[in-house]
């Protein structure tokens, strides 16, 4: 197990560049198995998950070439089936989360399929109804066997185009049965769809493949069945998720740090919802400019009363930047209630902010009042673990900001969502050793 170990109260200046999505790249790479032809994908971050996805698909017969650093093509035109039967495919697509998205492209070219319950973020229950759901209206079956090591079977011999609502706007959800919908035969329309940016991107690369896809940026996806797709060149939006940390990390730290290429049309309320917090920020083309600020003052309500940030379906603001809102108004003036309704642990580590010396009360699972210092009391540096990636983060920006040193423990977890974060901070000016 890694660890960082971080001198915390140093002021970062200069220009950081966003990895690409994470989340959108774990749908993209899965998409490269609907079609036989060369699928080139352009801004792949160089993240623990993607990695253990692209070297899962290469365990599958996918042949990969990297073109750049960023850059691979892919081709899944001698696809190994025999493989999902084997030990070690259980154990890889057990240990990512994201490996669920290989059954919509596999039901839809194969017409079979076989997953294990996938692992990921120890954030609260995550179910996998929505993806079954969906693929059983198309018309597949499924079974799960825990004698078999817990694996969930799929047959899917005749995929057929039906109406479905969703039960809820899951993401990946959404996705899959996207993907195997785009070769059923007839008809599919999918209502209450996640609309995310990163849902937008993959039905406009599947529309490049050849399928037949309307409704996108709406939760109300049309999708007429083709019977086979083509190759294609995609390039993923930067990580809004990344963006969102470093304009915290910006505030936390009083420092001045300008956002690279973040196209901004992209990011929705993001931007909005840090400006409440009172965070200065300047829009320059693409880039976020956000200035050295000693204060920013949390806004309330028109009537007074105390703001409330909570996650929503897009375009509401996404869960993935909650812990950061948490973290960021900690040194804000004001206070906050931070409400995060779709998981029942992803603020359990509050706890360790609280050790630092953060005013948090931790009203229960879902949601947590934060009485911000206003610089008046510093965050003082201690040991902790990262429990999650975007909770490690979090505890990550704390203890830039903080007095002393601080140690992370488990920073796997940071790696599986964040791109070298170590060596691109420490590049303007922070000061982390990985241990």
């Amino acid at each position: 197990m890694a660890s960082f170990k971080i001198t915390g109260d140093r002021r970062l200046k200069g220009e950081i560049v966003p990895q690409g999505a994470k989340n959108e790249a774990l749908q993209i790479i899965c998409a490269v198995l609907l079609t036989k032809e060369p699928v080139t994908i352009h801004n792949i971050p160089n993240i623990r998950d993607v990695n253990q996805l692209i070297n899962l698909l290469g365990d599958l017969g996918v042949r990969r070439t990297r073109l750049s650093e960023t850059s691979i093509r892919f081709e899944a035109d001698d696809i190994n089936l025999d493989y999902l039967e084997s030990d070690s495919f259980r154990q890889k697509a057990a240990a990512l989360r994201g490996s669920v998205m290989l059954l919509g492209p596999m039901l839809a070219r194969f017409r079979k399929g076989r997953i294990p319950r996938p692992g990921g973020d120890k954030i609260g229950r995550r179910r996998l109804d929505t993806h079954f759901l969906g693929f059983e209206k198309l018309g597949a079956t499924f079974s799960y066997d825990e004698e078999d090591g817990g694996f969930y079977r799929v047959d899917a011999a005749n995929l057929k185009g039906t109406y479905m609502l969703l039960d809820e706007a899951s993401v990946t959800g959404t996705a899959n049965v996207l993907m195997a919908a785009v070769m059923a035969e007839g008809t599919t329309t999918i209502y209450n769809a996640a609309c995310e940016p990163y849902l937008q991107q993959l039905c406009k690369m599947l529309n490049r493949m050849g399928a037949k896809i309307s409704g996108i940026a709406s939760n109300l996806l049309v999708v007429e069945g083709v019977t086979e797709l083509r190759g294609t060149e995609h390039t993923m939006l930067p990580d809004m998720i990344e963006i969102g940390s470093f304009i915290g990390l910006a505030a936390m730290t009083q420092s001045e740090i300008t956002i690279k290429d973040c196209q901004i049309p992209q990011l929705g309320i993001i931007p909005d919802v840090f400006q409440r917090l009172g965070i200065k920020m300047e829009f320059r083309g693409d880039d976020i400019f956000i200035p050295a600020q000693e204060h920013y003052r949390i806004e309330n309500y028109l009537d007074g009363s105390t703001l409330s940030v909570a996650d929503a379906p897009w375009p509401g603001f996404t869960p993935d930047l909650l812990s950061i809102i948490l973290v960021t108004a900690t040194q804000a003036q004001g206070t906050v209630l931070v409400h995060q309704k779709m998981f029942e642990s992803r603020l359990f580590f509050v706890d360790k902010l609280i050790e630092m010396g953060a005013q948090i009360i931790l009203c229960d699972p879902h949601r947590a009042t934060v009485i911000g210092h206003n610089r008046e009391t510093q965050l003082r540096g201690i040991r902790m673990t990262s429990p999650d990636i975007r909770a490690g983060v979090a505890l990550l920006i704390a203890a830039l900001s903080a007095r002393g040193v601080s140690i992370i423990d488990n920073i796997e977890q940071i790696d599986r969502g964040y791109q070298n974060i170590d060596t691109r901070l420490n590049a303007i000016g922070a000061e982390i050793v990985r241990l």
